[in-house]
């Protein structure tokens, strides 16, 4: 059974960069065709995607966090990694990670890691 988890900092302060790493067990990131996704949700709003990363390595964002979004991974220790640059108090929400089969739809996502919350604030 795959398990995700999410860690990272807690607080970021504006205009820093927001790193977080989602640790992958039970699956490996490389394995045909799972797709790896960062997904976040603000306070009293809905879920928002981010961006996705592959199998195969190959990377897809949202078009309205494409300027400040990267996704990376190490291979070696099952991870994938989210960087979002110049940060704002807009970008406090619980981030999530999830594995999903390709599909555009959230049921499509059906592994989660339990969220972390992530406060931009000085």
């Amino acid at each position: 059974q795959v398990q995700l988890q999410e860690s990272g900092p807690g607080l970021v302060k504006p205009s820093q960069t927001l790193s977080l790493t989602c640790t992958v067990s039970g699956e490996s990131i490389t394995t045909n065709y799972y797709y790896w996704s960062w997904i976040r949700q603000p306070p009293g709003k809905g879920l928002e995607w981010m961006g996705v990363m592959s199998y195969s390595g190959s990377t897809h964002y949202s078009p309205s966090l494409k300027s400040r979004t990267s996704i990376s991974r190490d291979t070696s220790k099952n991870q994938f990694t989210l960087q979002l640059s110049s940060v704002t108090p807009e970008d406090t929400a619980v981030y999530y990670c999830a594995r999903s089969n390709g599909g555009s739809t959230w049921a499509d996502f059906g592994s989660w890691g339990q969220g972390t919350q992530v406060t931009v604030s000085s």
